[in-house]
């Protein structure tokens, strides 16, 4: 699997995570969140970005649970919760998000 950004190819795995994750822009985000059809409001980009910074700290894509607690500590209680993260990212908030990201699957997610 691949995805062309303005004529670049970006090689993914078969589940659609990007394969050199510092290849990753805004375009390639845009393009996979459609794909995954998730609007990406600035609520979405907000957990977006955390993740990055999250990985870039910690070299780990968190599973849901680590995300949440993360996020309340981080963002608020509004907001580092599963409901809300559930609204933003349908079919499961860490892998949704982290492809969108541009970071690898979430450890332990199926």
């Amino acid at each position: 699997m691949a995805y062309d950004v303005n004529g670049t190819i970006h090689e993914a795995d078969e589940e659609g995570y990007i394969t050199d994750i510092g290849a990753w822009n805004e375009d390639l985000a845009l393009m996979i969140a459609k794909e995954e059809n998730i609007d990406m409001n600035s609520d979405a980009w907000e957990v977006v970005n955390f993740l990055r910074s999250y990985y870039e700290e910690y070299q780990i894509a968190p599973a849901v649970r680590v995300l949440t607690k993360a996020i309340k500590k981080k963002l608020g209680a509004d907001k580092g919760n599963s409901k809300y993260l559930y609204e933003l990212f349908p079919y499961g908030p860490a892998k949704q998000a982290c492809k969108i990201a541009g970071l690898p699957k979430p450890t332990g997610c199926i």
